[in-house]
């Protein structure tokens, strides 16, 4: 026993990066639900629950954190004002069970087909645009945009001080340093603002110490079902480009192994039972995978321990207030470096993968991937709009399904 703990990591660094991971996630985790009406203490604990799920699943191989899906904002909060809260987790069960339908397509299909559906030229740039699309988020956090509190100035000063102090760690820090550059800019971001006072403990005061989380029951009504079901195409067409973005980071396979079926599986069954106990979607979180890129975390237990710190966390209700109090632009300061760390790793896979990027064909799959996804183009509307990152990657898709292919030499 005392043999397998010496060659595993030490726990105290699991547990710190683990938590390291949690504070990454929380801020987007519980925006969500926030957005939605959701509880956030039911998104903790699904995104623990379903993180756990995933795990399982993929036999503890991908180090990803599942949390609240950006990509289903906007149709639950149509579907909760239509057909109400309970019809709407109906609705994403079932969307849940889309993604466990395609992971079985893939188990039975193989993943060479995804090769020549998904080649480098579109998943370099599908990765760029999960970064990029959500900048705007990070810079309106940083400035103080969605704070009521907090004005400009003080927004920046905040931001970039967090900012400064999670980089100097990230490049210059040695040792345990090195592992919590995260911590250290948003500790050092939340100081500042209590001494500038501009944190609100109201919250804290009126939150009970211990309470669980207030649970909501799904309800089938086929309405809301087939609102939902489109939805899904979007995170699971995402998903890919995220198992590939953490896998150029760990310079692992993991659509060979553990198996882009087992990850969608994972990624299936957490978001249904997140539905199940009345919580947002699932993902595979690109905040985790850029927190990953910087602090070279590629053990998954660290990502287990966030989970179960995640459905702790449900469960202390003064807990739960204290870390909603971080103020904004902290967090935003953070994910500006974050969202960046992601489209690097898209840059990084068309660098490796040796093409021209001003042939032709390259140049227009690439250009129209990239302002397609971030430039806010959508096609349709009200319950069936196809814009962000599903648009970027069925627009790639098909360009590299359409246009022939250059002969060699050209």
């Amino acid at each position: 026993m005392s043999e397998a703990v010496s060659n595993a990591e030490p726990w105290p660094k699991v547990l710190l990066t683990g938590a390291q991971m949690l504070f990454v996630a929380f801020g987007a985790l519980v925006l969500v639900p926030l957005l939605t009406g959701l509880d956030p203490s039911v998104a903790l604990f699904t995104a623990g629950a379903g993180t756990l799920i995933f795990h399982a699943v993929t036999k503890q191989s991908v180090p990803v954190f599942l949390a609240s899906s950006f990509a289903f904002i906007a149709p639950i909060q149509g579907s909760v004002a239509s057909f109400g809260i309970s019809a709407t987790m109906g609705g994403l069960m079932a969307a849940g069970l889309v993604y466990v339908a395609i992971s079985q397509a893939v188990r039975l299909k193989g993943t060479a087909w995804l090769h020549r559906l998904l080649p480098a030229v579109v998943v370099g740039p599908v990765i760029m645009v999960i970064g990029l699309a959500l900048a705007p988020v990070a810079v309106s956090m940083a400035t103080g945009e969605t704070s009521d509190n907090i004005g400009y100035g003080a927004a920046i000063f905040l931001s970039m001080a967090s900012l400064l102090v999670t980089l100097l760690l990230a490049v210059f820090g040695r040792g345990l340093l090195r592992l919590v550059p995260i911590i250290g800019g948003i500790t050092t971001g939340y100081v500042l603002a209590l001494l500038m006072g501009v944190v609100d403990f109201t919250p804290v005061r009126e939150a009970a110490w211990f309470s669980v989380p207030s649970f909501t029951a799904p309800s089938f009504h086929w309405a809301a079902i087939l609102f939902m079901i489109p939805v899904a195409i979007a995170p699971a067409v995402e998903h890919i480009g995220d198992m590939v973005a953490i896998g150029s980071v760990t310079r692992k396979n993991y659509l060979e192994k553990p198996g882009l079926h087992r990850t969608l599986l994972g990624d299936g069954l957490a978001t249904t039972v997140a539905a199940l106990f009345g919580g947002p979607p699932n993902t595979t979180y690109s905040e985790v995978t850029g927190a990953v890129t910087l602090t070279r975390a590629f053990n998954p237990k660290f990502m287990i321990v966030a989970a179960v710190l995640a459905i702790v966390l449900a469960f202390v209700s003064k807990l739960g207030a204290l870390l909603q109090t971080i103020p904004g632009p902290v967090m935003g300061g953070i994910m500006t470096l974050l969202f960046g760390s992601i489209a690097v790793v898209g840059m990084n896979t068309l660098v490796r993968a040796g093409q021209s990027l001003t042939a032709p064909r390259n140049l227009v799959v690439v250009s129209l991937i990239l302002v397609f996804g971030i430039g806010g183009m959508q096609f349709g509307g009200g319950q069936f709009t196809l814009q962000g990152v599903s648009l970027a990657a069925l627009v790639g898709i098909a360009l590299n399904w359409l246009l022939p292919r250059e002969r060699e030499g050209e």
